[in-house]
């Protein structure tokens, strides 16, 4: 074998080495964003459908979910398995790992042949040639590419923590629901019970016709509440279903009773804000993307005058003259386009994403500071009801009970007060469902950006006629 034959041998295997070195390694980003995720998650394996064919262990899994009173971590357990929106973010994961490996490979070489005849004479030309701009910037444009990955590892983790806290006030809503409805049914009771004894005692002549309207007007109040609860409970129950994924057989479901009892007291942390900045994904995407731009950018004056540089190899032989080899470079020259234009594109896109990746930063921090606010503000709200208000009202009810067994006053104050403590009782459960949503968001806004929820439809306040006959 001749020497240059042997070089060229040499040449093409080390390219083969070279181009086996990246491979496709889509379960390594998933373990990544488990691992990024599992703190709020409390799911240590994530469910990946990479094929149309059902997994039957994962329905077999969903349905025992259901058929039992869906819990809370039950219900994040359902969507992390389930969503389909989720499956198809998980599918950026092997978009990114496929870019990545494209990214890492040799170019491939280009073969050209050529047969020309001069009357007896017949000349073959043969030619082997490799783009050399592309191959001198593999390293960093590999570089770019893992960087890339990481970051899409990255906010697909803040998608599946994004799902769970979802989850979680999709629950506690539907759950809060439940209860509201079941107290709207006893205001519902209690009206009606009074709208009829009042229409009894006014046809024998013992109420006037304007305590009787008074009674009604509340009777039909009660009506609408329960209708707004209804409402309430039907659209928080479809916004749960949405974050599961479930449809069918599986609608039918069922939620405990209750909400979570309040905490005897909020959490104190007073160092939120700076562990935030650690474990927020978002910063760590921008950081990443600001970091990716600066490569590109460093890539781009690198090859700015050797857009195109083909390595060459020739071979001439014909019928008559001596075989003929040799070495062509060809080199695109920058007489028009010296690349100004691109560079300052580059630059400015650099410039760009420095001053987005500021943003996210201030960002982050205002939204910390914002969710723990919420947070305690919502503790101290549900506190009150649950330390003042509610016993305050249940005293009440005992002292109204104490007087109606006294004969000091009658049935409709004794109904007007049973409404009033139900109402109270059912405010204090609206301010529970918010504080656990406040903790819900808390927990997200440590990892990522979070848009504070609005509060749910409450029932609409229920007046107490006046008393007095």
């Amino acid at each position: 074998m001749s020497g240059s034959a042997l070089r060229v041998g040499s040449l093409l295997v080390g390219l083969l080495m070279l181009a086996g070195c990246a491979s496709l390694a889509p379960q390594q980003a998933l373990q990544a964003v488990e691992q990024n995720s599992v703190e709020v998650t409390g799911q240590a394996q994530l469910h990946w459908a990479r094929s149309e064919q059902a997994d039957p262990a994962i329905r077999q899994r969903v349905d025992e979910l259901l058929a039992e009173p869906l819990s809370l971590e039950a219900a994040v357990e359902v969507a992390l398995l389930n969503n389909p929106g989720l499956q198809a973010r998980l599918f950026d994961l092997g978009i990114a790992d496929a870019e990545r490996v494209q990214a890492s490979r040799v170019p491939n070489p280009g073969f050209s042949i050529g047969r020309v005849s001069r009357g007896s004479e017949v000349e073959w030309e043969r030619g082997l040639h490799l783009n050399l701009a592309r191959l001198i910037a593999l390293p960093m444009t590999r570089r770019i590419a893992e960087g890339q990955s990481e970051q899409v590892q990255q906010e697909v983790s803040l998608e599946v923590i994004r799902l769970a806290t979802q989850t979680r006030i999709a629950w506690y809503r539907a759950v809060a629901a439940e209860q509201s409805l079941a107290y709207s049914k006893q205001v519902m009771e209690a009206a009606e019970a009074a709208a009829e004894l009042a229409r009894r005692m006014a046809a024998v002549g013992n109420y006037n016709t304007l305590q009787q309207a008074r009674e009604q007007s509340f009777y039909a109040e009660a009506a609408l509440g329960q209708l707004q609860a209804e409402r309430e409970r039907m659209a928080s129950r479809e916004a749960l279903i949405r974050q599961l994924g479930v449809w069918g057989e599986q609608l039918a479901f069922s939620l405990p009773a209750r909400m979570p009892e309040l905490p005897s007291a909020p959490l104190d942390q007073p160092q939120l804000e700076r562990q935030a900045m650690i474990s927020r994904l978002d910063v760590q995407a921008a950081r990443l993307a600001a970091e990716r731009m600066a490569d590109n950018l460093k890539l781009g004056r690198a090859t700015r005058f050797i857009n195109v540089l083909e390595l060459g190899l020739e071979h001439n032989s014909s019928n008559q003259d001596p075989v003929q080899r040799g070495v062509e470079i060809s080199v695109e020259l920058p007489l028009f386009d010296w690349s100004g234009a691109r560079m300052a594109r580059n630059e400015a896109l650099y410039m760009q994403t420095v001053q987005r990746t500021a943003e996210v930063a201030v960002n982050a921090r205002s939204q910390v500071r914002e969710s723990y606010l919420s947070y305690r503000n919502a503790w101290d709200v549900a506190a009150h009801y649950r330390d003042e208000i509610v016993p305050l009202r249940q005293r009440i009810s005992e002292e109204q009970l104490l007087r109606y067994n006294g004969m000091f006053i009658g049935v409709f104050d004794l109904l007007a007060d049973a409404r009033e403590q139900i109402a109270t009782v059912n405010r204090y459960l609206q301010a529970q469902r918010d504080f656990w949503v406040a903790q819900a968001e808390l927990d997200l806004v440590r990892f990522g950006p979070v848009s504070p929820s609005a509060p749910g439809l409450a029932a609409a306040p229920v007046s107490t006629p006046a008393k007095g006959h």
